[in-house]
C-alpha cells in the first residue's frame, strides 16, 4: 500500500498535485497557479486585474512578474524582473535567468505574458515548464510589424514573434489585421485566438447629462462655450500629437472657442510646447501631463481626437466612445477595428487638412456630433466592454483549466 501511495505522488507532483492524507484516505488535490508576465507592471494595474480578480474567484494562486514595485490587488505573489523594452539592453539576459527560476520553481498550470519584451523572455524562459505541462499563452497587443510598418520592425520583430510561436500553447491577438497576419505567415502557436481588447469600464467611462457636463467643466477650469477635444497618450513619435497642433493652428480663426486637451506626459513634451507657441495656438492647447481622472475629462468633452500612427487596439480610443464621444483618428490597424467611418467617427489621413476638416465638421453639427456618440457607445457595450472581453478570455482559459481537469482524473 506505501509502495502504492508512493507511485501515485510521484506522478502527480509531475502534474502540479499533491496529496492530501485525510481521515477517508489520500486524495489529489490541484496546486492552481497562474502566472502573469509583462514588461512593466503598470500594465497589469492599466488593463488586467479584472482577469487577475477572475482567476482568484475560480480558486487560483495569482503571481505576477514585471519590472516595478507596485501593489497590485488580486496578487498573491510579485516578482518584481529588470525585463527591458529594448531587446538589446543587457539586464534581459539576468531577466530571463530570474523568471526561468520562478517559472521552474513554481510549477505554475498557466502563463500568460504581454508586451513584445515581456512575451519573448516568458517564453524561452517557460521551454521546460511546457515539457511538463505548463500551458504558455501570449497575447500580442499589436503586432510592431504590419502594414505600412517600418522595414526595421519587420526586420527586428517578425523574425522574434515567428521563432517563439511554436512555444506558445495559445496566440492571442487584439485585432483582426494582426489574427490574419498570424494565420497568413503561419505562426506555429497551437491555438491562434482573437479577442476585443482588454475590455473597457462602461460604468465608469459612460456618458453624462449636460448638467453634470457643466459641473465638471466649471469644476476644471473650462466654460460652457468651448469646444474641448481631448486626447490622452503618452508624448511620443508614434502618438504624433504634432499632427493636433497643426491641426488647431488651421481652425484658430474659425473656432476660435477650440480647445484641445493633451493628458499625458512623454519625452515630446518641450517640442509640441515650442510648436504651439510657434504656431499661435499655446491659448488654445491644454498640456495636462498625467492624469488619474481621464473618465472626467472625457465625459466633460465633445470629441476624441487620435493622432497615431500604429495602434494594436487603442484603449483610449475605446474609452472616449464609451463616454459617447464621435472619434476623429488617424488610419492605422487599431482605428480602422473602432471607428465606423462616418458612423460614430471618422478615419482621416495623417495631414492637419483632413483633421481640421472634420474637426470643423462636427463643430458645426451637434445632430450629427450626438449620433456618432451614440453609435460609438453601442459599440463599446456590444464588442469591448469588461464582461464582453472577459468573457472571451473565460473560454479560453477555460480550455486549459478543463485539460487539468481531465489529467487529474486520468491519474486517480
Amino acid at each position: 500500500m506505501k509502495i502504492k501511495k508512493a507511485i501515485i505522488s510521484q506522478q502527480v507532483l509531475q502534474h502540479g498535485f499533491f496529496l492530501l492524507d485525510n481521515e477517508d484516505g489520500w486524495m489529489i488535490v490541484m496546486s492552481k497557479k497562474v502566472l502573469f508576465c509583462a514588461t512593466v507592471d503598470i500594465h497589469f494595474k492599466a488593463f488586467h486585474l479584472p482577469y487577475m480578480k477572475w482567476f482568484k474567484e475560480q480558486g487560483w494562486e495569482v503571481h505576477v512578474a514585471a519590472c516595478g514595485d507596485l501593489i497590485l490587488p488580486f496578487v498573491d505573489k510579485k516578482y518584481n524582473i529588470p525585463i527591458q523594452r529594448s531587446p538589446f539592453n543587457r539586464m534581459n539576459h539576468g531577466a530571463y535567468k530570474e523568471l526561468k527560476e520562478i517559472i521552474d520553481k513554481n510549477h505554475y498550470k498557466i502563463i500568460h505574458c504581454h508586451t513584445p519584451m515581456g512575451g519573448v523572455l516568458t517564453r524561452l524562459a517557460a521551454k521546460k515548464a511546457r515539457q511538463n505541462g505548463t500551458k504558455v499563452l501570449y497575447t500580442a497587443h499589436g503586432f510592431h510589424f504590419c502594414k505600412g510598418a517600418p522595414f526595421i520592425n519587420w526586420l527586428l520583430y517578425y523574425p522574434i514573434e515567428r521563432v517563439l510561436s511554436p512555444f506558445t500553447d495559445c496566440l492571442i491577438t487584439i485585432n483582426l489585421e494582426d489574427f490574419t497576419l498570424a494565420e497568413n505567415h503561419q505562426f506555429k502557436a497551437k491555438v491562434i485566438k482573437h479577442v476585443h481588447g482588454v475590455g473597457v469600464n462602461t460604468e465608469l467611462f459612460k456618458p453624462v447629462e449636460e448638467a453634470h457636463k457643466s459641473k465638471l467643466r466649471k469644476k476644471l477650469g473650462y466654460k460652457p462655450q468651448e469646444f474641448l477635444m481631448v486626447y490622452a497618450a503618452e508624448l511620443n513619435r508614434n502618438k504624433n500629437q504634432k499632427l493636433l497642433i497643426e491641426s488647431i493652428a488651421l481652425i484658430k480663426d474659425e473656432i476660435p472657442e477650440a480647445k484641445l486637451l493633451l493628458a499625458g506626459d512623454g519625452p515630446l513634451l518641450t517640442e509640441c510646447q515650442a510648436l504651439s507657441d510657434k504656431l499661435g495656438v499655446r491659448g488654445m492647447i491644454d498640456f495636462l501631463g498625467f492624469r488619474n481622472d481621464i473618465d472626467k475629462l472625457l465625459q466633460m468633452s465633445d470629441i476624441g481626437v487620435a493622432s497615431s500612427l500604429r495602434e494594436g487596439l487603442p484603449v483610449n480610443i475605446m474609452e472616449a466612445m464609451s463616454c459617447g464621444l464621435p472619434i476623429i483618428a488617424t488610419d492605422n490597424r487599431g482605428h480602422r477595428e473602432l471607428i465606423k467611418d462616418g458612423k460614430n467617427g471618422w478615419i482621416i489621413k495623417n495631414n492637419p487638412e483632413d483633421f481640421s476638416s472634420k474637426i470643423k465638421m462636427i463643430a458645426r453639427n451637434s445632430k450629427m456630433k450626438y449620433e456618432f456618440g451614440v453609435q460609438g457607445r453601442d459599440d463599446v457595450l456590444l464588442k469591448y466592454s469588461i464582461s464582453r472581453v472577459l468573457e472571451e478570455k473565460n473560454n479560453i482559459y477555460r480550455l486549459y483549466m478543463d485539460e487539468m481537469e481531465d489529467k487529474l482524473w486520468a491519474i486517480h
